[in-house]
């Protein structure tokens, strides 16, 4: 809950004016009604220049006479409903400028108080329907706010404790609250036909002073006299909550023009809570859509660490074209690819999407980079005539310390190397995604151990501010300056780079989304790799057995001979029995030990389970149940079937 001092944003309710001060003071409130009136302290109406710049709405009729009636002056009540109509239009545009549901409840209370009421309860249904969903049964109203006019000190040394305090509306997170929290809505009850009534009534009406106490619930008082007004909140559908306003016994009570005025500030707060709601589950969506496009987590392949990032243009627009992606190949190589969709709505990411996925089919079938840049160009073509995107796709190699990478229309990638040295590599720039009809071209380049890659999209290097190669050139300067930090003999730490990158966008520098993906090249040192061709003849089996025993006993790993000995033997014998060219066989140690198996058939080895009177297939059954990881993948000249084990 809220309080506010008797002064609203610097101003306090409007004075009576000159001709209204003379008139005389409001008739005291009996004793009984001052006791049982669930109103906040006295609201005086004091006569400052201030109020002239926030009218109430409700200011000067004195009780017992008619503002319409002969002998009332026509100016005053013309005056006085001018000021109303100033307030409606001030507190309509003040709750409109809400955007979160949070918002547009504050505006509200803002709005009324001190200005139109002493007090406000904002009901809202729990939990708020979405659109065109069903609303939860039962219908249950849960106190959302409450705002009351706080007495300055005064005005609380001032009068009898019985006029200083009428209603306790205390803090809500004290637990305190001046009505119940929560409020079941009995189908048929008084509160239900109030609410399915639509229109605003007055406290003391027959429909509202059995209604009220249901709302409030029970001990709560109820004010007497037209000091409460009962407003139903509906949306674009249906009910979605009540607001209640409260004056206290020092202030004119409502009047009938009142019930107008509290419907138009119901009608505009009901409708923005359906917008903020909406707006919100839009939101929710949009989030989900571009995390679960975005990869979880990157893989680790040997030779290699990756560290990624990713920032949306805004948090009131998440959603964008730009994604990254790790992509483990054979061979223990692995592609790197950065796009940038153009556009920031939904049908950007789908799209985006749809290209994340066919680039990892590609990738799967190891096709070279300009060649997976050419099937993307004739998939986004399919997708439609304005579909446009850049992209970089590269593959490294940790045995060979080369990479190889293709470009469409993307910014070129920064090489920072081990010395503190960044380059920006030369590759050819190529044409976008989509625009159809254009070669792409690869270039291959050496990638020395302890170097890393810095991939990103257009939105880190190009602003409002800056163009692109500008951009660039801050960059490069902004990873060598990193670098020295380090050390010539260190590379600084990959997620820390990534932090660093990023804090060189300026206030106005996100104009659009970011994808980052940093890769630090390790490498595989050639002594820990053994590379051998196998004629296929029956003698290869035995012969990948005893190269597999010399390496291991090189790299003193004797003790996984055995188990490495029998496996290598079943994917080579499978291997023999369908190759027409020489197979390979090569085995990696790093942190554990890989051994690949290639030959030139495209048919890809399935686990099945061998019947007793089968005399194969129960090779796999074997390699499945012996090494750490096992599979098989499909290259463009045949297949790699591959192992791991666990090292000592």
């Amino acid at each position: 809950m809220t309080e506010h001092p008797t002064s609203h944003e610097g101003r306090q309710p409007l004075a009576a004016r000159p001709q209204e001060r003379a008139r005389p003071r409001q008739q005291e409130a009996p004793p009984g009604a001052a006791a049982t009136a669930a109103i906040p302290g006295p609201s005086r109406v004091p006569g400052t220049a201030a109020n002239a710049a926030n009218p109430v709405p409700n200011s000067a009729p004195v009780p017992g006479t008619d503002p319409a009636a002969p002998g009332t002056d026509p100016q005053a009540v013309s005056r006085r409903e001018g000021d109303r109509l100033r307030f409606v239009g001030a507190a309509t545009r003040r709750i409109a400028r809400g955007i979160d549901l949070d918002e547009i409840v504050l505006g509200l209370c803002r709005a009324s108080v001190p200005t139109f009421s002493d007090a406000i309860l904002v009901y809202l249904r729990d939990p708020l329907p979405v659109g065109d969903e069903r609303p939860v049964s039962p219908f249950v109203l849960r106190l959302r706010r409450t705002d009351r006019l706080r007495l300055t000190d005064e005005e609380s040394d001032s009068g009898p404790e019985g006029e200083r305090l009428r209603l306790s509306v205390t803090d809500a997170q004290a637990g305190l609250l001046p009505a119940a929290d929560l409020c079941e809505i009995r189908a048929g009850g008084a509160l239900a036909e109030v609410l399915r009534g639509v229109r605003p009534v007055f406290g003391d009406s027959a429909a509202a002073r059995v209604a009220l106490p249901e709302l409030l619930g029970a001990g709560h008082a109820v004010p007497t006299g037209h000091r409460a007004i009962l407003a139903p909140l509906r949306g674009r559908r249906r009910v979605i909550g009540a607001a209640v306003f409260l004056r206290g016994t020092e202030r004119p009570p409502f009047e009938a023009n009142d019930l107008l005025v509290a419907a138009q500030l119901a009608t505009h707060t009901a409708l923005g809570i359906d917008k903020a709601v909406l707006y919100g589950r839009e939101a929710y969506i949009a989030d989900e859509l571009q995390r679960t496009m975005l990869p979880d987590s990157l893989p680790q392949p040997t030779g290699v660490r990756l560290a990624s990032r990713y920032l949306p243009a805004a948090e009131t627009a998440r959603v964008g074209g730009d994604w990254y992606d790790a992509i483990p190949l054979p061979g223990s190589r692995v592609a790197l690819v950065v796009g940038d969709v153009m556009g920031h709505s939904m049908t950007s990411a789908a799209i985006m999407g749809q290209l994340r996925t066919t680039a990892q089919t590609l990738a799967g079938l190891d096709l070279p980079p300009q060649e997976v840049l050419h099937h993307l160009d004739e998939q986004a073509q399919r997708l439609g005539s304005d579909r446009m995107a850049t992209c970089l796709y590269a593959v490294y190699d940790p045995v060979a310390h080369r990479i190889t990478i293709a470009n469409a229309g993307h910014p070129p990638p920064v090489l920072l190397h081990l010395g503190g040295r960044a380059e920006v590599l030369r590759v050819p720039p190529g044409a976008p995604i989509g625009v159809g009809g254009v070669d792409f071209e690869a270039v291959e380049l050496d990638a020395p151990a302890g170097a890393t890659l810095l991939l990103y999209t257009d939105g880190l290097v190009e602003s409002r501010m800056r163009d692109v190669w500008t951009g660039i050139e801050i960059l490069r300067e902004r990873l060598a300056a990193t670098a020295q930090l380090t050390g010539p003999d260190h590379s600084p730490p990959l997620e820390a780079l990534c932090d660093d990158v990023l804090d060189m966008l300026g206030p106005g520098d996100r104009d659009d989304d970011i994808a980052l993906l940093a890769a630090r090249f390790d490498g595989i040192a050639p002594s820990d790799v053994a590379y051998w061709y196998l004629e296929p003849e029956d003698a290869a089996p035995g012969r990948a057995r005893r190269l597999a025993r010399r390496a291991l006993g090189r790299w003193g790993l004797d003790d996984l001979s055995d188990e490495v000995e029998l496996l290598v033997s079943e994917v080579v014998t499978n291997a023999v029995r369908y190759a027409e060219r020489p197979v390979t066989l090569r085995l990696l140690r790093t942190d554990i030990l890989r051994c690949e198996v290639g030959d030139d058939s495209p048919q890809l080895p399935r686990q099945r389970r061998a019947r007793e009177t089968d005399e194969g297939g129960r090779g796999l059954f074997l390699v499945n149940r012996l090494a750490r990881r096992w599979g098989a993948t499909r290259l463009s000249t045949g297949k790699v079937v591959w192992f791991e084990m666990a090292t000592p």
